[in-house]
């Protein structure tokens, strides 16, 4: 991986204030290619062109960059899930749509989907945020939220005892499984083995009519 400034025509003008841009554009390049892991502000710094010491005018150190990385990615991704939340087809479509949408997400941005989790999860903005960064989350919904809203949109009725949040949050965890299993390539390929959107498709079927199915018969037990 060679430093961005190589020549004249890959120089960029930090002194008129791009630096900051740059270095986040450095840390979504590494984690994309080299894994969070190995990433430093030395690495960025060295991909850049500039010393390490220029980057602690705008990050306190690795954690406050990735800070503001994840909440780039927890926006992007917020906005991506809204979205399919209100594309075409039925309510059930448009549901299973938001987890095949997760998947292209941690499949197309690695980076800050890493950045998400190696932080604290969907993060709700804060100090290590730039105003306009944090204005950004603060100013959607959670993912988990949108998928609870859709879910809750898709089945009115409800799951009896079940609570909408626990159908969401195992949608999530089927999701995030298959997003991390396939980002480290573990998920099996080849003829016979379904790919990571039919297996989401088929798991989300699975986990919503198995509550509804268990919401029919303890109806029929006469329970509440």
């Amino acid at each position: 991986m060679r430093p961005w400034r190589d020549g004249p025509d890959d120089r960029r003008s930090y002194h008129h204030g791009n630096l900051k841009e740059a270095l986040l554009e450095a840390a979504r390049r590494f984690i994309a290619e080299r894994g969070i892991g190995g990433f430093t502000l030395v690495e960025a710094a060295r991909l850049v062109g500039v010393t390490p010491a220029a980057l602690y005018r705008h990050f306190r150190g690795r954690e406050a960059l990735l800070e503001e990385l994840a909440g780039r990615g927890f926006a992007e991704l917020a906005a991506r899930l809204a979205r399919a939340l209100t594309s075409r087809g039925t309510p059930l479509e448009r549901f299973t749509r938001m987890g095949e949408t997760y998947l292209a997400f941690a499949e197309e941005e690695p980076a800050y989907y890493a950045a998400i989790f190696e932080t604290r999860g969907f993060p709700t903005g804060g100090a290590d945020l730039d105003t306009a960064a944090s204005d950004a989350v603060a100013s959607r919904p959670s993912p988990f939220d949108l998928l609870v809203e859709a879910l809750q949109a898709t089945f009115s009725d409800g799951f009896g005892g079940v609570a909408p949040r626990f159908i969401a949050l195992e949608v999530w965890a089927l999701a995030h499984g298959l997003a991390t299993l396939s980002g480290a390539g573990h998920l099996p390929r080849g003829p016979g083995f379904p790919d990571k959107y039919e297996l989401l498709r088929a798991g989300v079927l699975a986990l919503v009519h198995g509550a509804s199915r268990q919401t029919e018969r303890e109806g029929g037990l006469g329970r509440p």
